[in-house]
């Protein structure tokens, strides 16, 4: 068991220095690398670490039961990662195009991307922090799968925050009559997109005419911003829902938006720009992970090797957004794509010198970030307590 943690710890970390292109491909040449060797407990003297073969069979090992044990270990480690219970948390649902090229088990043809590949859901909470990510075929969600993933996730939550509020941000994909009726007996509140319909807009029509009629009356000043709010209700669901609409005019036209929420509080304008824009982060941070950590690169012909492979680049993602948390407040280096902040802080030459009684690591004395590098050296076993 320790030898496959050791395994499983290596093919995570091994994940976040990397180029983005690499992957288990690299195992052989960096089995040997000492620092490697340090952060798995082993002296650079000792073996070498696992080849690229072990960390394929690795990829292949965990079955189902595996699969979601790892994944309640996920959610608690994202309770575990704050220092008090919170009393509310956001997050941040979303489903990403992950394009194949194989015969993957769960690869679907998408014909809004027009290419075969898998549309895995991933949530994020309101800082940041990696919660989940499922593997799934590449279409929509619907809205029993999405219940079914709901009652999954907050069930794991709630077995550690039994009274935690729960906010569910997400776009119109997860807008279904079945999340609204299993959200309001659950105790979760939900800020949701809606696509715009011909009901909705009848709603609108009179405030996107004096809109437009005031941005082309001063032009100079920008566009004209304005909001309401309304009750309405798709044929579908159970009751009307609190529906706000944001009316935008411009050089370009007249654009019209729409949310639904179970909130009964709150100004439609902060309800709209202040709670709900936000949730455009969470696309930020699913391109950081694909982007920057490869998360995208799904090539194991088992849908459970690709779903481990997830997990594993959820871990990278956890060491470099801990890392990032550590940095200064309202300094650069809070903010920094992990790119960069890999580039700058990790992918750095060094000197390792194993004696009898101690080891020494000797890094560049021209580094141009020494004073950032060693603040975090300071600040890493704060990862750890």
């Amino acid at each position: 068991m320790r030898q496959w943690l050791s395994f499983q710890e290596y093919s995570r970390r091994g994940n976040a220095p990397s180029h983005p292109v690499c992957r288990a491909t690299d195992a052989d040449a960096l089995r040997s690398d000492p620092m490697f060797k340090l952060a798995l407990d082993r002296l650079p003297a000792e073996a070498e670490l696992c080849s690229q073969s072990t960390i394929s069979r690795l990829e292949n090992l965990p079955d189902v039961r595996a699969l979601v044990r790892l994944g309640r270990g996920m959610i608690e480690q994202y309770c575990a990662s704050f220092r008090q219970v919170p009393k509310r948390i956001v997050l941040d649902i979303d489903d990403t195009f992950d394009r194949v090229h194989g015969e993957q088990q769960l690869r679907l043809f998408n014909a809004y991307h027009h290419d075969y590949g898998f549309q895995p859901i991933v949530v994020f909470d309101g800082e940041g922090r990696f919660v989940t990510a499922l593997l799934r075929p590449g279409k929509r969600p619907g809205g029993h799968e999405i219940r079914g993933f709901l009652r999954r996730l907050v069930g794991a939550i709630r077995a550690t925050w039994p009274r935690v509020a729960i906010l569910l941000r997400a776009d119109s994909h997860y807008t279904a009559p079945e999340v609204f009726d299993w959200c309001r007996a659950n105790r979760v509140d939900w800020v949701l997109g809606l696509a715009p319909n011909a009901a909705l807009r009848r709603h609108v029509e009179g405030l996107e005419k004096t809109t437009a009629e005031r941005f082309r009356a001063a032009p100079a000043r920008g566009k004209v911003r304005r909001f309401k709010e309304f009750y309405d209700a798709a044929q579908s669901w159970s009751r009307v829902e609190r529906i706000i609409a944001r009316v935008e005019a411009g050089p370009e036209g007249t654009d019209t938006r729409f949310i639904v929420t179970n909130l009964q509080g709150g100004r439609p304008k902060k309800l709209y720009q202040g709670l709900y824009c936000a949730r455009g982060q969470a696309e930020n941070h699913i391109k950081a992970w694909k982007n920057h950590l490869a998360a995208d690169r799904t090539s194991c012909h088992q849908a459970e090797a690709n779903q481990f492979r997830l997990f594993l680049h959820a871990g990278a993602y956890w060491l470099l957004w801990s890392m990032r948390r550590l940095m200064p407040k309202g300094s650069t280096w809070r903010v920094m794509q992990f790119d960069t902040l890999r580039l700058r802080l990790i992918k750095l030459a060094a000197r390792v010198v194993e004696l009898k009684m101690q080891i020494k690591i000797h890094l560049p004395s021209s580094a141009p970030d020494q004073a950032i590098f060693a603040m975090l050296l300071d600040r890493l076993p704060r990862l750890v307590t």
